[in-house]
């Protein structure tokens, strides 16, 4: 496996794959990797002959500099694990060497980053599309791995690619969870033990949400199900449950024609965590 630290060693190695051929998939991080991650590995070698993780905890879509601070940094461990899953390549740069000076550049992705993410991370989509679109551009995939788990990220990322016309195909890849049903997520690490134990309850919060609405149930009696359920558990503060339409995910109060999302956000002490399901 290579790991490059310069966008123009990588772009290099890069080229010479382009011209024997080879296809490429660009699976993007901020590290600190876990099975889910891997999982998108595995997808993207399935379709190319060459597989780029990239690990960058990008500065730009943070609001909030506890998050950034304590956000996992675990490079090493991360190549070893990429080395297993048969990664063929890593690039893990610097700040300095995505951002020599900060961009001015703002993205605007309408009514999909003014609810849920949008409304309670200003800031953090425009830092997303950018850093997205830095890595489309010097990676210039054939094809971009993501997680279902970030399912407005998802939206967004779209959004970009068809607004910005990347030559790429997006793939939105299945949420892993752990055996109790937690969602898979880098910021799980920042759990006590305590805390993780009471995760779950997240998921099974969505899950009661999915039975009530599929009973019939009206979103606003759904709402206060949820509320009513994780309130009685103190560890888990809830900042968000919300009932959306899949393509637009904007709130509705009912199940859609197509797909209906549930997403939540909730505190764990400082962890912020997030999860979704789609009925």
């Amino acid at each position: 496996m290579q790991i490059f630290h310069s966008i123009q060693t990588l772009q290099n190695f890069l080229k010479l794959s382009r011209l024997e051929g080879k296809s490429v998939g660009l699976v993007p991080t901020m590290g600190a990797l876990h099975q889910g991650h891997l999982s998108l590995i595995e997808a993207s070698k399935n379709e190319n002959q060459v597989t780029v993780c990239s690990i960058f905890v990008n500065p730009t879509q943070f609001n909030n500099a506890h998050d950034l601070a304590v956000y996992p940094r675990t490079l090493e461990s991360d190549c070893e694990m990429l080395t297993s899953a048969g990664c063929d390549v890593v690039f893990a740069p610097t700040v300095e060497e995505i951002y020599p000076q900060l961009p001015n550049l703002k993205f605007d992705f309408g009514d999909l980053e003014r609810v849920m993410e949008g409304t309670f991370r200003p800031g953090h989509f425009n830092g997303v599309g950018i850093v997205v679109s830095k890595l489309f551009n010097i990676v210039q995939p054939d094809g971009a791995y993501f997680g279902q788990k970030d399912l407005q990220q998802c939206a967004v990322i779209n959004r970009l690619v068809k607004d910005l016309s990347f030559s790429l195909k997006l793939n939105i890849c299945p949420t892993l969870r752990e055996t109790d049903g937690l969602a898979m997520s880098s910021r799980n690490r920042n759990l006590s033990p305590e805390q993780r134990a009471l995760a779950p309850h997240i998921y099974k919060a969505l899950q009661k949400a999915s039975q009530l609405l599929q009973e019939g149930t009206s979103g606003e009696a759904v709402k206060v199900a949820v509320q009513n359920y994780l309130s009685e558990i103190p560890a888990i503060a809830l900042e968000y449950f919300e009932i959306s339409n899949f393509d637009t995910l904007q709130p509705i109060n009912e199940l859609s024609e197509g797909k209906t999302a549930l997403c939540i956000a909730a505190f764990m002490g400082k962890t912020r965590l997030i999860d979704n399901v789609i009925v």
